[in-house]
């Protein structure tokens, strides 16, 4: 169950952005994958290295593309718990995220629990992503291990 908290019109349209974003990974949608960003937005993925930018697995197409490719089918991006706060021109949201998809050559999906939190900003009118950071809770205990067998 997908829920979401925040009310007013800003809210809606960065809730929209978010659907919009989720919408092109199913649809594996390079162009549509990047639409959201504003040009040197601050991204903090799952993936290595620790700063994203060009060249990067989600830094730019040609690493977007690259990213896709490790897949087979959609790549199913749901938040769960979405909270909005959005004033004048700038908007925050954060949520739990689920990402659903099949490795490529896999036989079955795999689905994982991980961290969101977006800052936006009003670009011409439209919310522009200038902020993402992504996190997966990891095992306190020494090992370093990613906590992605977590469930909300």
């Amino acid at each position: 169950m997908i829920t979401t908290t925040g009310t007013g019109r800003a809210a809606a349209e960065v809730r929209t952005v978010l659907d919009e974003h989720s919408a092109a990974y199913a649809r594996r949608d390079v162009a549509g994958i990047l639409a959201p960003y504003t040009d040197g937005a601050a991204r903090y993925a799952l993936a290595p290295p620790l700063r994203q930018g060009p060249g990067t697995m989600v830094g730019d197409a040609r690493g977007v593309t690259a990213w896709l490719a490790t897949f087979d089918g959609p790549i199913r991006i749901a938040y769960d718990d979405l909270v909005v706060t959005a004033a004048n021109d700038i908007a925050f949201a954060h949520a739990l995220t689920r990402m659903t998809a099949t490795p490529a050559g896999a036989p079955g999906s795999f689905s994982f629990w991980y961290r969101s939190t977006f800052g936006l900003t009003l670009v011409d009118g439209r919310w522009r992503i200038v902020h993402e950071h992504q996190s997966v809770p990891f095992h306190m205990d020494g090992s370093f291990r990613a906590a992605v067998d977590l469930q909300p």
